[in-house]
């Protein structure tokens, strides 16, 4: 089988007999020479506006292998031979006790799922409910203010992740994506996101995509304990022992040797516990700022020029990033178009903003967070949940300036300018329950503030009409990663207690869907190793 890359493909040409035919000509073979061909690769290309167009890459079965190497022996750039992806799951004996994953997020949801399929019966603790019954918290949130601290964006079946776009691009080059990506598939996502450059499921898809996956993990063996949290453990030279786990109000301690702890960003009182056990861990930067909104056709013509809005294109995202004079850096984070911001506090009196959209992204507007990097030195302490505190500061101080979980607003140009705002442009924010207009630096340090001014008028000039006045800034998004590293060996253990498995985004082992997901793989695989027949 052959790779081919780099074929261009003009707008309203995006069908397997353009592909099959573009092929055959980078080949040099009739058509007819091609018994089957799969689109494996596709991306926008926009960087001249005249000429807007799709690039893709493609694997081509040719009929005859005498052919094949004919076409290899031509040495041509975009011509290279490739085979079928297969990913295996390594039988292992019983366990002494069945493994525990704490957390249900995508780190927990794939280390909980290879588990199940390595022959083992993973018990998965979520101090949130099931995705149903979150999403009505989570709504209810949306329209009353009422905060389920249990289950809301931040906690419940699929972490924060499933009220986010359901992004799926990332950084990370490992063999495990493809898996992460077929499962998905299996569980309801649409096929695109096998080859789209830029994946993602959309908030409305993964809800079905999770109640799927769960119920393979359960047919496996697995069993899931929703409203269950992790209260405490306990460790005996330097070993895991047992975990507590509280339920309905009640205790119980579960005898446990291995633990994947997978407990996302939001898991402070963990944190909190975790340290007063001795478990090592370790201050990290993060990144705070707001939520930018822009009216999604602003962006589209901007990418695409006079091709915006063309039905194949759909709505067009962006990804930008400046270092300020003084080191500091500004990006934007998430970027969710046609979307929502939405509200995403997990403590009561707090206040905090992220982003989400649905399959379609067929919103008004195009937001994205708009963030300032946090350094250590911030902080102001050196103690390890000394980022958790920063947090919370800036979520309590955004609290006590609108007296309610209504989010503080500014226009972009009254940022600018240095003046609160008193009424909206063109871009009415989508944030619920609603937002209470004036000045941001309300709730941000100084710093953050005055980074984003500088920020903003850079990026301008990579992206026309990004620090338009009119856009809305919605703060404050302080979630954009953990504020703490929760050490692990090479082993992925804690070098205090062996058989606990910091994992994931919360453990500062993962920025995303796919690299959380890729980082329960890898702890579950650690422990598949270690009791293989």
């Amino acid at each position: 089988m052959l790779l081919i890359s780099d074929i261009k493909v003009p707008l309203g040409n995006m069908n397997l007999h353009f592909l099959t035919e573009a092929a055959a000509r980078t080949m040099k073979v009739a058509p007819s020479e091609i018994r089957n061909v799969r689109l494996t690769k596709k991306s926008i290309d926009a960087r001249r506006k005249d000429d807007v167009h799709f690039v893709c890459s493609a694997e081509c079965e040719i009929k005859n292998p005498s052919t094949e190497n004919r076409i290899l022996a031509r040495n041509i750039k975009n011509i290279s031979r490739t085979s079928p992806y297969f990913y295996s799951v390594k039988k292992s004996k019983p366990l002494p006790h069945r493994p525990i994953v704490v957390g249900s997020g995508p780190a927990g949801l794939f280390a909980a799922l290879v588990l199940a399929m390595g022959g083992q019966r993973p018990v998965i603790l979520e101090r949130g409910g099931d995705v149903n019954r979150r999403r009505a918290a989570v709504e209810r949130y949306f329209a009353d203010g009422v905060l389920d601290t249990v289950s809301n964006i931040q906690f419940g079946e699929g972490g924060a992740g499933t009220f986010s776009d359901g992004k799926l691009t990332t950084g990370t080059k490992d063999r495990r994506i493809r898996f992460v990506l077929e499962q998905f598939v299996r569980a309801g996502a649409n096929e695109d996101i096998l080859f789209n450059a830029k994946p993602h499921v959309g908030t409305d898809v993964l809800v079905n995509v999770l109640i799927n996956l769960r119920a393979r993990i359960t047919s496996l063996g697995g069993e899931y304990r929703f409203f269950s949290q992790l209260t405490d453990i306990s460790v005996t030279d330097g070993k895991l022992r047992s975990v507590t786990v509280t339920a309905d109000g009640l205790n119980e301690i579960i005898p446990a040797d291995n633990v994947i702890l997978a407990t996302g960003h939001s898991a402070r009182d963990t944190f909190k516990m975790l340290y007063n056990r001795g478990i090592p861990m370790i201050q990290k930067p993060f990144a705070v700022g707001a939520r930018i909104e822009h009216p999604q056709h602003i962006i589209n013509t901007a990418q695409f020029g006079e091709a915006a809005g063309y039905p194949e294109l759909g709505a067009a995202d962006y990804k930008l990033a400046v270092h300020l004079p003084d080191g500091r850096g500004v990006y934007t984070f998430c970027m969710c178009p046609g979307g929502y911001v939405v509200a995403a506090a997990s403590e009561p009196d707090s206040v905090v903003t992220n982003g989400m959209s649905l399959f379609a992204r067929d919103g008004a507007n195009a937001n994205s967070a708009l963030l300032v990097g946090v350094n250590t030195s911030d902080f102001g302490s050196g103690h390890p949940l000394a980022g958790v505190e920063f947090q919370r500061r800036i979520e309590r101080a955004a609290f006590a300036y609108t007296h309610s979980p209504s989010a503080p607003a500014q226009l972009v140009g009254d940022l600018l300018d240095g003046r609160p705002s008193v009424c909206f442009g063109d871009t009415i924010p989508t944030y619920r329950p609603s937002v209470a207009l004036g000045e941001i630096s309300c709730c941000l340090p100084p710093f953050i503030a005055q980074s984003m001014r500088a920020g903003l008028l850079l990026m301008d000039r990579r992206l026309h009409g990004f620090a338009r006045r009119d856009a809305v800034l919605t703060a404050p998004e302080t979630r954009s990663s953990s504020p703490v590293r929760i050490l692990r060996n090479d082993k992925l253990q804690s070098p205090a207690a062996a058989g606990l498995f910091p994992c994931g985004e919360g453990a500062g082992f993962a920025g995303g869907i796919m690299s959380a997901a890729v980082d329960g793989i890898k702890c579950a695989e650690m422990i598949l190793e270690a009791f293989s027949d």
